[in-house]
């Protein structure tokens, strides 16, 4: 699993098991470097900073897949699961 973000790509070490197909939003924001814990990637997500393919998204549940852009705090990432 990777993310694409600005141009960069990241590696999928240490990437979180996804639990089933793709990965979900909370997971994916820790992951990626957004929040540095669970708590304040729910309080992101919960407060509507959030964007999942251009729509707020509030669920923190919600399963991502190859391909989606999550955007938050000025930056767009696109998931990759490998």
């Amino acid at each position: 699993m990777s993310a694409a973000a600005d141009g960069d790509r990241s590696t999928d070490e240490g990437a979180p098991a996804a639990g089933g197909p793709g990965i979900k939003l909370d997971q994916f924001l820790k992951w990626a470097g957004v929040a540095p814990t669970g708590g304040q990637a729910k309080l992101l997500i919960q407060d509507g900073a959030v964007r999942v393919n251009g729509a707020v998204e509030t669920r923190r549940g919600r399963r991502l897949h190859r391909g989606d852009r999550v955007e938050v705090g000025g930056r767009t990432l696109t998931v990759d699961v490998a």
